[in-house]
Protein backbone atom coordinates (compact mmCIF):
# COMPACT_ATOMS: atom_id res chain seq x y z
CA UNK A 1 0.00 0.00 0.00
CA UNK A 2 0.84 3.17 -1.12
CA UNK A 3 1.42 5.97 1.61
CA UNK A 4 1.28 9.53 1.46
CA UNK A 5 4.72 10.12 2.44
CA UNK A 6 7.01 7.64 5.06
CA UNK A 7 10.03 9.37 5.72
CA UNK A 8 12.77 7.45 8.05
CA UNK A 9 15.01 9.46 10.13
CA UNK A 10 17.62 6.57 9.25
CA UNK A 11 19.18 4.93 12.14
CA UNK A 12 18.79 7.84 14.89
CA UNK A 13 15.11 7.67 15.38
CA UNK A 14 11.86 5.87 14.29
CA UNK A 15 10.67 6.83 11.15
CA UNK A 16 8.07 9.94 10.59
CA UNK A 17 4.86 8.99 9.46
CA UNK A 18 4.90 12.49 7.46
CA UNK A 19 0.86 11.76 6.76
CA UNK A 20 -1.04 9.84 9.20
CA UNK A 21 -4.84 8.64 7.85
CA UNK A 22 -6.91 9.61 11.14
CA UNK A 23 -9.96 11.42 10.46
CA UNK A 24 -8.79 14.61 11.83
CA UNK A 25 -12.08 16.56 13.07
CA UNK A 26 -11.56 19.93 14.56
CA UNK A 27 -13.59 23.29 14.68
CA UNK A 28 -13.51 25.60 11.40
CA UNK A 29 -11.31 28.76 10.98
CA UNK A 30 -12.65 31.58 12.69
CA UNK A 31 -15.00 33.50 9.05
CA UNK A 32 -13.59 36.60 10.62
CA UNK A 33 -10.24 36.19 9.90
CA UNK A 34 -10.95 33.97 6.97
CA UNK A 35 -10.93 33.94 3.48
CA UNK A 36 -12.61 32.47 0.21
CA UNK A 37 -12.18 31.33 -2.77
CA UNK A 38 -13.58 29.06 -5.94
CA UNK A 39 -12.74 27.29 -8.61
CA UNK A 40 -16.19 26.71 -10.50
CA UNK A 41 -14.63 26.98 -14.08
CA UNK A 42 -12.48 23.95 -12.73
CA UNK A 43 -15.05 22.11 -10.77
CA UNK A 44 -13.11 22.30 -7.89
CA UNK A 45 -14.96 23.06 -4.21
CA UNK A 46 -14.96 26.35 -2.61
CA UNK A 47 -12.46 27.01 0.43
CA UNK A 48 -12.70 29.10 3.38
CA UNK A 49 -9.66 29.93 5.87
CA UNK A 50 -6.62 31.91 5.54
CA UNK A 51 -2.93 30.74 4.74
CA UNK A 52 -2.09 28.76 7.98
CA UNK A 53 -5.55 28.03 9.42
CA UNK A 54 -7.17 24.81 8.71
CA UNK A 55 -9.54 25.36 5.94
CA UNK A 56 -12.99 24.19 4.70
CA UNK A 57 -14.46 22.62 1.92
CA UNK A 58 -17.89 23.09 -0.07
CA UNK A 59 -18.42 20.70 -2.71
CA UNK A 60 -20.35 21.73 -5.48
CA UNK A 61 -21.43 19.05 -8.11
CA UNK A 62 -19.09 16.15 -9.44
CA UNK A 63 -15.91 15.73 -8.86
CA UNK A 64 -13.39 16.39 -12.16
CA UNK A 65 -11.96 13.64 -13.73
CA UNK A 66 -8.42 15.54 -14.42
CA UNK A 67 -5.57 16.35 -12.08
CA UNK A 68 -6.99 20.08 -11.44
CA UNK A 69 -4.34 22.51 -9.37
CA UNK A 70 -5.39 26.04 -8.38
CA UNK A 71 -3.45 28.71 -6.49
CA UNK A 72 -5.87 30.24 -3.59
CA UNK A 73 -3.26 32.54 -2.40
CA UNK A 74 0.56 33.23 -4.24
CA UNK A 75 3.17 33.75 -1.81
CA UNK A 76 6.54 35.61 -2.15
CA UNK A 77 9.45 33.15 -1.32
CA UNK A 78 11.37 31.12 -3.25
CA UNK A 79 9.84 28.04 -5.94
CA UNK A 80 10.13 24.58 -4.66
CA UNK A 81 12.29 22.43 -6.81
CA UNK A 82 12.32 18.87 -7.57
CA UNK A 83 13.71 16.65 -5.57
CA UNK A 84 13.71 19.91 -2.17
CA UNK A 85 12.31 18.81 1.00
CA UNK A 86 9.18 20.77 1.51
CA UNK A 87 7.51 21.54 4.21
CA UNK A 88 3.80 22.29 4.33
CA UNK A 89 0.72 22.06 6.45
CA UNK A 90 -1.97 20.79 4.59
CA UNK A 91 -5.98 19.06 4.32
CA UNK A 92 -6.55 16.29 2.78
CA UNK A 93 -10.79 15.51 2.13
CA UNK A 94 -12.52 12.60 -0.14
CA UNK A 95 -14.64 14.51 -2.23
CA UNK A 96 -18.03 15.20 -1.22
CA UNK A 97 -16.53 13.33 1.88
CA UNK A 98 -14.75 12.88 4.98
CA UNK A 99 -11.38 14.73 6.13
CA UNK A 100 -9.05 11.46 6.29
CA UNK A 101 -5.74 13.37 7.35
CA UNK A 102 -4.78 16.71 8.09
CA UNK A 103 -1.48 18.46 9.90
CA UNK A 104 -3.27 21.84 11.36
CA UNK A 105 -4.84 19.61 13.97
CA UNK A 106 -1.45 18.27 14.97
CA UNK A 107 0.08 21.61 15.11
CA UNK A 108 3.24 19.94 13.24
CA UNK A 109 4.04 20.52 9.61
CA UNK A 110 5.04 17.75 7.63
CA UNK A 111 8.13 17.47 4.93
CA UNK A 112 8.68 15.13 2.54
CA UNK A 113 10.87 15.02 -0.69
CA UNK A 114 9.03 16.20 -3.54
CA UNK A 115 8.62 15.96 -7.38
CA UNK A 116 10.89 12.46 -6.93
CA UNK A 117 8.27 9.55 -6.57
CA UNK A 118 8.04 9.73 -2.44
CA UNK A 119 4.63 11.22 -2.08
CA UNK A 120 1.55 10.68 -4.63
CA UNK A 121 1.78 11.40 -8.26
CA UNK A 122 -0.28 14.44 -8.02
CA UNK A 123 1.57 16.01 -5.06
CA UNK A 124 4.53 16.06 -7.29
CA UNK A 125 3.11 17.31 -10.33
CA UNK A 126 1.42 20.61 -8.72
CA UNK A 127 3.49 21.49 -5.92
CA UNK A 128 7.22 22.05 -7.30
CA UNK A 129 7.31 25.09 -9.18
CA UNK A 130 4.95 26.69 -6.21
CA UNK A 131 6.42 29.57 -4.15
CA UNK A 132 7.01 29.23 -0.39
CA UNK A 133 4.11 31.20 1.21
CA UNK A 134 1.04 29.58 -1.05
CA UNK A 135 -2.20 28.24 -0.42
CA UNK A 136 -2.88 25.51 -2.88
CA UNK A 137 -5.88 23.73 -3.30
CA UNK A 138 -5.87 20.43 -5.85
CA UNK A 139 -7.84 17.67 -6.81
CA UNK A 140 -6.81 14.31 -7.34
CA UNK A 141 -8.45 11.58 -9.52
CA UNK A 142 -7.44 7.87 -8.00
CA UNK A 143 -4.88 7.52 -10.42
CA UNK A 144 -3.23 10.56 -9.18
CA UNK A 145 -3.78 9.51 -5.77
CA UNK A 146 -3.47 6.00 -4.13
CA UNK A 147 -4.54 4.17 -7.49
CA UNK A 148 -7.80 1.09 -7.87
CA UNK A 149 -5.79 0.02 -4.70
CA UNK A 150 -7.05 3.26 -2.55
CA UNK A 151 -6.46 3.35 1.32
CA UNK A 152 -8.02 0.82 3.29
CA UNK A 153 -6.65 2.66 6.63
CA UNK A 154 -7.49 6.20 5.78
CA UNK A 155 -11.15 5.00 4.25
CA UNK A 156 -9.97 5.68 0.64
CA UNK A 157 -11.68 3.38 -1.80
CA UNK A 158 -9.86 2.93 -5.25
CA UNK A 159 -12.57 4.86 -7.19
CA UNK A 160 -12.43 7.94 -4.45
CA UNK A 161 -11.18 11.35 -5.63
CA UNK A 162 -9.38 13.49 -3.24
CA UNK A 163 -8.91 16.54 -2.41
CA UNK A 164 -5.63 18.58 -0.87
CA UNK A 165 -5.20 21.96 0.32
CA UNK A 166 -1.72 22.66 1.03
CA UNK A 167 -0.20 25.53 2.58
CA UNK A 168 3.83 25.61 1.46
CA UNK A 169 6.05 26.63 4.57
CA UNK A 170 9.22 26.50 2.36
CA UNK A 171 11.82 23.70 0.96
CA UNK A 172 15.48 23.37 1.52
CA UNK A 173 17.62 21.20 -1.64
CA UNK A 174 19.96 18.72 -0.67
CA UNK A 175 23.01 20.38 -0.63
CA UNK A 176 21.66 22.65 2.82
CA UNK A 177 23.88 22.51 5.47
CA UNK A 178 25.29 24.30 8.20
CA UNK A 179 26.26 28.01 7.89
CA UNK A 180 29.94 28.17 5.53
CA UNK A 181 30.80 31.35 8.08
CA UNK A 182 29.70 29.47 11.60
CA UNK A 183 31.92 30.76 14.18
CA UNK A 184 34.80 27.59 15.26
CA UNK A 185 33.36 26.34 18.39
CA UNK A 186 34.15 23.77 20.52
CA UNK A 187 36.57 20.55 19.94
CA UNK A 188 35.32 16.96 19.41
CA UNK A 189 36.36 14.51 22.35
CA UNK A 190 36.99 11.32 22.83
CA UNK A 191 39.30 10.83 20.29
CA UNK A 192 36.57 11.42 17.51
CA UNK A 193 37.61 13.74 14.32
CA UNK A 194 35.35 15.54 12.38
CA UNK A 195 36.47 16.53 8.74
CA UNK A 196 34.67 18.53 5.77
CA UNK A 197 34.08 22.26 4.35
CA UNK A 198 30.62 23.44 6.64
CA UNK A 199 28.00 23.47 4.23
CA UNK A 200 28.86 20.23 2.99
CA UNK A 201 28.85 16.16 3.87
CA UNK A 202 31.12 16.10 7.33
CA UNK A 203 33.28 13.38 7.53
CA UNK A 204 33.57 11.27 11.00
CA UNK A 205 35.79 8.97 12.20
CA UNK A 206 36.20 7.96 15.82
CA UNK A 207 39.00 5.92 17.42
CA UNK A 208 40.31 2.14 17.44
CA UNK A 209 38.05 1.28 20.97
CA UNK A 210 36.22 4.28 21.33
CA UNK A 211 33.65 3.57 24.23
CA UNK A 212 30.26 5.87 24.05
CA UNK A 213 29.95 8.20 27.65
CA UNK A 214 27.73 6.98 30.01
CA UNK A 215 25.47 10.37 29.14
CA UNK A 216 24.93 11.69 25.60
CA UNK A 217 27.74 14.40 25.22
CA UNK A 218 26.84 17.62 22.49
CA UNK A 219 29.47 20.03 21.31
CA UNK A 220 28.79 22.43 19.37
CA UNK A 221 31.82 22.40 16.72
CA UNK A 222 30.56 25.90 14.93
CA UNK A 223 28.31 28.52 16.17
CA UNK A 224 25.88 29.39 14.14
CA UNK A 225 24.54 32.96 13.56
CA UNK A 226 20.35 32.05 13.99
CA UNK A 227 17.81 31.27 16.78
CA UNK A 228 18.22 28.56 19.35
CA UNK A 229 16.61 25.84 18.66
CA UNK A 230 13.86 24.97 20.64
CA UNK A 231 10.78 22.24 20.72
CA UNK A 232 9.24 21.43 17.39
CA UNK A 233 10.51 20.40 13.87
CA UNK A 234 14.04 21.19 12.90
CA UNK A 235 15.32 20.79 9.36
CA UNK A 236 18.73 19.15 9.49
CA UNK A 237 21.27 17.09 7.61
CA UNK A 238 23.74 14.42 9.38
CA UNK A 239 26.09 11.29 9.47
CA UNK A 240 26.07 8.88 11.66
CA UNK A 241 28.58 5.81 12.93
CA UNK A 242 28.51 3.39 15.44
CA UNK A 243 30.88 3.21 18.01
CA UNK A 244 33.04 0.89 15.71
CA UNK A 245 33.18 3.69 13.05
CA UNK A 246 30.39 1.54 10.95
CA UNK A 247 27.98 3.98 9.03
CA UNK A 248 24.61 4.01 9.93
CA UNK A 249 23.51 6.36 6.74
CA UNK A 250 23.70 10.09 6.14
CA UNK A 251 21.18 12.64 4.93
CA UNK A 252 23.40 14.01 2.58
CA UNK A 253 22.57 11.15 0.14
CA UNK A 254 19.20 12.29 -0.43
CA UNK A 255 17.76 15.44 1.69
CA UNK A 256 17.52 17.08 4.60
CA UNK A 257 14.98 16.01 7.12
CA UNK A 258 12.39 17.22 10.10
CA UNK A 259 13.42 16.04 13.16
CA UNK A 260 10.99 16.36 16.06
CA UNK A 261 13.09 18.28 18.52
CA UNK A 262 11.52 17.46 22.42
CA UNK A 263 8.08 17.38 21.28
CA UNK A 264 6.02 15.47 23.93
CA UNK A 265 6.00 12.08 23.41
CA UNK A 266 8.38 11.64 20.82
CA UNK A 267 11.91 11.50 23.21
CA UNK A 268 15.06 11.06 20.99
CA UNK A 269 18.95 11.70 20.95
CA UNK A 270 17.81 14.92 19.05
CA UNK A 271 16.19 16.76 22.11
CA UNK A 272 19.85 17.77 22.52
CA UNK A 273 19.66 20.34 20.05
CA UNK A 274 17.72 22.60 21.68
CA UNK A 275 19.31 25.53 22.72
CA UNK A 276 21.71 25.38 19.73
CA UNK A 277 21.62 27.92 17.04
CA UNK A 278 20.32 28.08 13.83
CA UNK A 279 22.97 27.13 11.19
CA UNK A 280 25.56 25.26 13.90
CA UNK A 281 27.35 22.27 13.09
CA UNK A 282 26.67 19.70 16.14
CA UNK A 283 28.98 16.65 17.44
CA UNK A 284 26.58 14.18 19.03
CA UNK A 285 27.67 11.44 21.11
CA UNK A 286 24.51 8.75 22.17
CA UNK A 287 25.88 6.43 24.80
CA UNK A 288 24.71 2.49 24.14
CA UNK A 289 21.42 2.32 25.75
CA UNK A 290 19.67 5.60 24.20
CA UNK A 291 21.08 4.37 21.26
CA UNK A 292 19.26 1.28 21.61
CA UNK A 293 16.03 2.82 22.08
CA UNK A 294 17.01 5.06 19.24
CA UNK A 295 17.77 2.46 16.62
CA UNK A 296 15.60 -0.14 18.12
CA UNK A 297 18.38 -2.65 17.70
CA UNK A 298 18.81 -4.94 20.35
CA UNK A 299 22.05 -4.18 21.32
CA UNK A 300 24.03 -1.09 19.83
CA UNK A 301 27.31 0.03 20.94
CA UNK A 302 26.53 3.83 20.67
CA UNK A 303 26.38 6.43 17.90
CA UNK A 304 28.40 9.04 17.02
CA UNK A 305 26.43 11.91 14.48
CA UNK A 306 27.51 14.95 13.22
CA UNK A 307 24.44 17.47 12.62
CA UNK A 308 24.08 20.30 10.62
CA UNK A 309 21.05 22.62 11.92
CA UNK A 310 19.82 24.19 8.89
CA UNK A 311 16.41 25.47 10.26
CA UNK A 312 13.51 25.34 12.46
CA UNK A 313 10.35 24.75 10.70
CA UNK A 314 7.62 26.64 11.76
CA UNK A 315 3.98 25.69 11.02
CA UNK A 316 2.18 27.90 8.02
CA UNK A 317 0.24 29.86 11.13
CA UNK A 318 3.47 30.78 12.59
CA UNK A 319 5.33 31.89 9.49
CA UNK A 320 2.40 33.69 8.74
CA UNK A 321 2.42 36.16 11.35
Amino acid sequence: MRRLAVLPVLALSASLLLAGCGDDGGDSPDASASSSASAAEGGLPSVEGAYGEKPTLTFNGAAPKALQKEILDEGDGPEVQSGDLLVADYLGQIWGGKVFDNSYDRGQVAAFPIGVGQVVTGWDETLVGVKAGSRVLMSLPPDKGYGAQGNEQAGIKGTDTLVFVVDVVGSYSKTAGAQKDATAGDEPSNGITVGGELGAAPKVTVPKGYKSPAKESTAVLAKGTGEAVKSGQVIAQYVAVDATGKSLGSTWEATPQAIPVAVEGQPGPFDELVGVPVGSRVLLQIPETKANQSTGQQASPGVVAVVDVVAQAPTAKDAAK
